[in-house]
């Protein structure tokens, strides 16, 4: 169905959190979160508190009025927007502004995370820079220069139209020419080092402007083939676990030492860390890998939901599910249906109440998403 279900009339209520403090949850629900520094609201509804974690998309240039419901009930964390969602910025900035006002009916003051793909090159949804790709910037003779001009000016053209997320950059390194990254010029180079160097001058350069960065897709697709694409099938990588610490990731600690403030998961299967699921269903590689080794506290993002590399027995609920287990903490729903969204809401409210995702790890995302929120109003 279109829209989600409400548990009960609720009243306008605030959402409180700044920066690591405050998070709502479910009456009678835990009584503590991620830390001492956050405090607990019995305020929230389990479907709201599972709309926090929660990314939704739809088709076509108007929002559908189920996805404006899910907003208006608190049961949404933001929307992603792809380019059959935008016909000019005038339109998509009337739109976004129909988004907010519907938030702000909502029992949840924490702004919607509005978001798109402008990595730059091939892959931009708005219209403007950055014009050059990824490959460009990492072969021109300033790298690092060009990188941060290509931050602001993502930016800047997010800002301009009221979005605040930016799906980029990739921090991919890529191993041979022509394969999935290179072939779309979506990898800065084949050097470590130099992608290390240019994805933290755009992070730095495109979180200035207050419009958050995402390193995509940790550990790592540099190693895929042309043909291993996680969005149409199963992908398995097997280099070594040196290589995939020295190469891969190490763009990403990069990353975060700049404070990049959402990192996305690979859906491939990386058998260095964990050879049965895939980066986004596994806590080795989520909470272990990124959180533990890497220190990476920021809000952690799911690639595509709906991804061919994920088991096609596995329902829309079962994957949120997975995922939210693993430790990620937003879900992203792209698959331009709202009624998608609602399944995730749904499966992650109802493995809430049932006590199959504890409350701590749940409230503790919860906490991290609503902060980032925040810290972009």
């Amino acid at each position: 169905m279109d829209e989600a279900p409400r548990n009960h009339p609720i009243r306008r209520r605030t959402l409180l959190a700044a920066a690591g403090a405050a998070v709502a949850t479910a009456s009678g629900a835990a009584r503590a979160a991620a830390s001492p520094r956050h405090s607990v609201k019995p305020e929230l509804s389990n479907l709201q508190l599972a709309g926090q974690r929660v990314i939704y998309s739809y088709p076509g240039l108007t929002p559908p009025s189920g996805l404006m419901s899910a907003i208006e009930a608190g049961n949404c964390a933001g929307v992603i927007f792809f380019g059959e969602n935008i016909s000019s910025t005038t339109q998509i900035a009337s739109v976004i502004d129909d988004l907010r006002t519907a938030q702000m009916n909502s029992p949840i003051a924490a702004p919607l995370l509005l978001m798109t793909d402008q990595e730059g090159g091939e892959i931009r949804r708005l219209p403007g820079g950055p014009t050059n790709s990824e490959k460009t910037i990492g072969s021109s003779s300033d790298p690092s220069g060009e990188a941060a001009s290509a931050g602001t000016t993502a930016g800047h053209v997010l800002q301009g139209v009221g979005m605040n997320v930016n799906l980029a950059p990739v921090l991919d390194v890529y191993y041979t020419a022509g394969d999935f990254d290179d072939q779309y010029q979506r990898s800065y180079s084949s050097d470590q080092n130099i992608v290390s160097t240019c994805g933290q001058s755009f992070i730095e350069a495109q979180q200035a402007v207050d419009v958050a960065a995402t390193a995509k897709h940790f550990p790592g697709l540099g190693a895929a083939t042309k043909y291993q694409n996680t969005d149409t099938g199963p992908v398995t990588l097997t280099q070594s676990l040196s290589k995939l610490r020295s190469v891969d990731e190490y763009p990403f600690q990069a990353a975060i030492a700049a404070g990049v403030q959402l990192i996305m998961l690979s859906w491939a299967v990386y058998t260095a860390l964990d050879s049965s699921n895939p980066a986004g269903f596994s806590s080795t590689v989520v909470k272990s890998e990124l959180r533990s080794r890497l220190g990476f506290t920021g809000v952690t993002c799911t690639d595509a939901l709906e991804a061919g590399a994920l088991s096609s027995s596995l329902t829309t609920s079962q994957r949120a599910i997975k995922a939210a287990t693993a430790g990620m903490d937003l879900i992203l729903c792209s698959a331009r249906s709202v009624s998608q969204g609602n399944q995730a809401v749904n499966g992650l409210s109802a493995a809430y109440a049932a006590g199959t995702l504890p409350s701590a790890d749940f409230n503790a995302a919860v906490n991290r998403v609503t902060a980032l929120r925040n810290a972009l109003a």
